[in-house]
C-alpha cells in the first residue's frame, strides 16, 4: 500500500474504457474520463496516484485542475529480486530526458540501495507521435479507422502529421530542447527516425559496456529499437513486437557482445520471444 494522504487513485483500462476510483464509483465511457474522475474527486491540492508508465499529458492535466501529481511504480521489485539471484550490482546507468524515466531509474535505483549517477540521453526518449500526441487512443482510432491507426502506430516508416506549432501540446517537448541539437528537435517520428538516433547512439555511448552490468531506462519505441538492432528483427516483424510495461527484459551477452540469452523478469506477464530468434 501508498503511505500517503491520497484521496483519488485512478486505475486504467484503455480496452474498456473504464476508470477505477478508489472510493469504489465506476465512471464508464464518456468523452473524456480522466478529466471526469479528476474533477469528480479532486479538491485543490489533493495528491492524484499515476502509475509511472503514463503520459506527460496525463501529470499536466493533474496540475490544471488544481491536484498534486504522485507518481509511483511498476514491477520494480523485480529487479530487485533478479539482482539479488544473480549476485550483481550495476556499472553503468543510462535513461532519456523524459520524467517518467528519470523516475522509473530513480526508483529502481533507491529499491537497490544505490545513490549513482546516471546519464540522461535525449536519443533514448520516446517517439515523437506528432499530432496524435495528447489524444485519447480509443476515440483517435475510430477517427482515423484501425487500418491507418495501426499504420501510425505500428508501421516501420510511417509517422503521423506533425504537430502544430500552436498545439496545447507543444509545450510537452520544450523541456527537452535544451538537450536536443539545433535543428534535431522532431515534431513527429516514425519508428525509422527512432531507430536512426537511437542506435547511433547506443553504438557509440553503450556498445562497448556490454561487458558490464547495464541499466536501460526508456520507452516502448525506444526500447523496440534497442531491440531491432540487438536481435536483428526486420522491418516486418517489428511491428508485431510489443514491450510490456514494468516488466524488465533481462539480455545476457557473449564475448564477442552478441545476444546469447534474453528473458522477461516477471515470466508471468512475459511477451513471446521467439520473435527474437
Amino acid at each position: 500500500m501508498i503511505q500517503s494522504d491520497c484521496k483519488l487513485i485512478l486505475a486504467f483500462d484503455f480496452g474498456e474504457k473504464k476508470i477505477g476510483i478508489a472510493s469504489g464509483n465506476l465512471f464508464t465511457k464518456t468523452a473524456s474520463p480522466i478529466r471526469c474522475a479528476i474533477q469528480a474527486g479532486v479538491w485543490p491540492g489533493d495528491a492524484i496516484v499515476f502509475d509511472v508508465k503514463c503520459s506527460q499529458a496525463l501529470e499536466d492535466m493533474i496540475h490544471r485542475y488544481g491536484g498534486t501529481p504522485v507518481m509511483w511504480k511498476t514491477g520494480h521489485s523485480l529487479i530487485k529480486d533478479k539482482r539479488k539471484e544473480l549476485n550483481v550490482n550495476f556499472d553503468t546507468c543510462f535513461t532519456s530526458y523524459l520524467k517518467r524515466a528519470i523516475n522509473t531509474l530513480d526508483i529502481v535505483l533507491k529499491i537497490l540501495g544505490k545513490n549513482k549517477k546516471y546519464t540522461k540521453a535525449w536519443e533514448l526518449n520516446e517517439r515523437h507521435y506528432g499530432a496524435l500526441t495528447g489524444l485519447n487512443k480509443a476515440e483517435t482510432k475510430k477517427k482515423l479507422g484501425e487500418e491507418q491507426f495501426k499504420k501510425y502506430r505500428r508501421s516501420w516508416d510511417i509517422p503521423p502529421p506533425p504537430i502544430q506549432e500552436d498545439s496545447k501540446y507543444l509545450s510537452n517537448f520544450s523541456p527537452l530542447n535544451g538537450s536536443i541539437p539545433i535543428g534535431m528537435t522532431p515534431f513527429t517520428e516514425s519508428l525509422k527516425d527512432t531507430y536512426e538516433r537511437v542506435i547511433p547512439y547506443f553504438k557509440k555511448n553503450i556498445s562497448d559496456k556490454l561487458n558490464k552490468n547495464i541499466i536501460i531506462a526508456a520507452h516502448g519505441n525506444s526500447i523496440r529499437a534497442l531491440c531491432k538492432h540487438l536481435f536483428n528483427i526486420d522491418n516486418e516483424k517489428i511491428s508485431k513486437l510489443e514491450i510490456p510495461t514494468g516488466n524488465p527484459l533481462l539480455i545476457k551477452f557473449d564475448n564477442n557482445k552478441k545476444v546469447r540469452e534474453a528473458s522477461y523478469l516477471d515470466k508471468k506477464r512475459a511477451n513471446d520471444l521467439i520473435i527474437f530468434n
